[in-house]
């Protein structure tokens, strides 16, 4: 291993160091402190996001610093809408923690474990996530979130997005988007080389520099067509959405192999 693939994975490491140790932190400190200082939950809730969105934002800073990546968030702005459902496909472990950064006030909905790890429950549970062990239930938490005013993100792939595979999504973000009413908000993501897929352990160290590319594509309107059923308009606006990103990845694939001939 040569010198900077080392230093990367040591700044790799103490990244992760870092993120257990501020969960914990919220979990053990933060969270405890709001509950006997702040009783209005909305409120509590409100603080705890403020806080987690500052933290990933230090996180990032952190990641970028010691070399272990870089990263480009195109048309962020369009993220400070209040309301949004955003729909990302999965890529890479930490892609959450860009989008939570760069929203403010965001809900988000995680799996279930997450709840339960000793590292990430006290700030899921500080925030208010919204975990996906019941669907229906995840479905009445995410509209009365929207309704809230809140921005709520989810990855319809259920998993991170296994590498040279089409993108394909489950029903649960068309079912919220049909049920609410509400537009979605695609952003896709790039992870060059790719890192911390699915079943790829922290210590696989890429042979480069990782760079994260982050891009808010334009709303995707529902077709809420009330001559057919709910779950075939989610089947329909699924694949739409699918085969949405699928092409914008190619485009973006497309662009950067012309660039790379021209260079």
């Amino acid at each position: 291993m040569n010198l900077d693939r080392w230093w990367r994975g040591l700044g790799t490491a103490l990244s992760f160091l870092a993120f257990g140790i501020g969960g914990l932190f919220i979990g053990l400190v933060v969270a405890p402190l709001l509950s006997v200082c702040v009783r209005d939950s909305e409120r509590r809730q409100y603080l705890a996001r403020c806080l987690i969105q500052r933290c990933f934002r230090a996180f990032i800073t952190l990641m970028q610093g010691l070399g272990v990546l870089d990263y480009h968030f195109d048309r962020q702005e369009r993220l400070q809408r209040p309301g949004l459902l955003v729909v990302a496909n999965h890529p890479s472990l930490i892609d959450v923690i860009f989008l939570l950064a760069h929203m403010p006030h965001a809900d988000c909905i995680v799996k279930g474990r997450l709840a339960s790890n000793p590292f990430t429950r006290g700030p899921v549970r500080a925030a208010g996530y919204i975990t996906n062990n019941e669907p229906e239930a995840v479905l009445k938490a995410a509209g009365e979130s929207l309704r809230k005013g809140n921005s709520l993100i989810l990855f319809p792939e259920g998993t991170r997005t296994t590498p040279q595979r089409p993108i394909k999504f489950r029903r649960g973000g068309a079912n919220i988007a049909l049920r609410t009413g509400t537009a979605i908000t695609p952003v896709l993501i790039r992870c060059t080389p790719t890192t911390l897929t699915k079943g790829e352990p922290w210590y696989h160290i890429p042979a480069s520099r990782v760079r994260m590319e982050l891009r808010v594509l334009d709303d995707l309107p529902i077709n809420d067509d009330n001559q057919q059923p709910t779950g075939q308009l989610a089947r329909q606006l699924t694949h739409r959405l699918s085969d949405h990103f699928n092409r914008e990845l190619e485009q973006r694939h497309h662009e950067r192999d012309t660039r790379r001939s021209v260079d």
